[in-house]
């Protein structure tokens, strides 16, 4: 009858001394100092959120950079080859994370190796990258969070902002994957509409502007994905629709303050928040494939209305009442 409470007492304390030998060793993971090394494919201000984001959710997980953290970011410069030498450098440095930002740079990233956990972001469609395969975890070392376009939700706030629209430009990079799914996926959308999409290609940042001429007087409306090129040069796409006084809809709310008219579109700080918690996960033992990708469902309505009247556009009072932020 005396043997219960031994063992009671035996069992109490195991558990006390498994969970002392736990908070050790989580204790021991934030005390080493881990790295963790950050590529972006160009600097603008969505992918700066989502860089900004994820180191923002590591320090709040207790991981700060002079501290315990060795932050290593660098930025690929809109340049492809520039984003190759940045892999290569990055997998012979050997740190415990890589996060790699946008596509362009994430490709030479997941193809240099097998073995360092990688997560992505700022990424739309990661199976077109050919990232990972589907949402499920990918059991190699590639995890990430994904900001994949909804086209019906897009048409949506398309026909809001121009009821009577038919035609919808595009200017887009024909060499970034995840603009060609984007455009492919809007295309077939607007055709069931009864609508048609006109494209004008921007290989490069450049290209843009002189793109966007080529479409005045063949559309009813500018539409833009969150292709890169279009994105760092955003202030020259919307000088274009604003002098020909084209409506100008954008699909990351960055974009809003920055001359389109509106755009339904994730938080990429939230984003990069999201980002920044796989990789606490990671950094505290659990391993990338374990982790299933993600796409973002915060979406928020922003509308600009200083860009409106410059493009020529009269929003209802109910579509402006529907807005998460109305900039003036």
């Amino acid at each position: 009858m005396r043997s219960g409470p031994v063992l009671t007492i035996s069992k109490s304390l195991r558990a006390i001394a498994g969970a002392l030998a736990l908070g050790a060793v989580c204790a021991s993971a934030l005390a080493a100092e881990k790295v963790v090394a950050v590529t972006s494919f160009v600097e603008h201000p969505a992918l700066d959120a989502v860089r900004d984001g994820t180191k923002d959710e590591l320090i709040a997980e207790g991981f700060e950079p002079g501290k315990n953290l060795k932050w290593d970011f660098q930025s690929a410069q809109g340049n492809a080859g520039i984003a190759g030498q940045i892999a290569k450098k990055f997998v012979g440095d050997n740190p415990d994370v890589i996060v790699a930002i946008a596509t362009p740079s994430a490709q030479p990233i997941v193809a240099a190796t097998k073995t360092i956990p990688v997560v992505y972001s700022g990424i739309a469609d990661p199976m077109a990258a050919q990232l990972v395969k589907d949402w499920k975890p990918s059991g190699t070392n590639v995890t990430g969070m994904s900001h994949m376009l909804d086209p019906v939700k897009q048409l949506e706030v398309i026909k809001r902002v121009v009821p009577n629209a038919k035609r919808v430009g595009i200017v887009y990079n024909p060499g970034e994957a995840n603009s060609v799914s984007a455009l492919n996926n809007i295309k077939a959308e607007l055709q069931k509409a009864g609508m048609t999409l006109v494209e004008a290609a921007a290989p490069r940042s450049v290209d843009v502007a002189p793109a966007a001429k080529s479409l005045i007087g063949k559309i009813d409306v500018m539409y833009t994905t969150t292709d890169n090129n279009v994105v760092s040069v955003f202030e020259s796409l919307a000088k274009v629709c604003n002098d020909a006084k084209i409506p100008l809809i954008a699909s990351d709310t960055g974009s809003v303050k920055r001359g389109a008219v509106a755009a339904l579109g994730v938080n990429f700080y939230d984003l990069g928040r999201q980002t920044g918690k796989m990789v606490v996960r990671i950094l505290k033992g659990e391993k990338a494939g374990d982790i299933p990708s993600s796409p973002s469902k915060n979406l928020e309505l922003y509308v600009n209305t200083s860009a409106a009247q410059k493009q020529g556009v009269t929003l209802s009072p109910d579509f402006l009442k529907s807005a998460t932020k109305v900039l003036n």
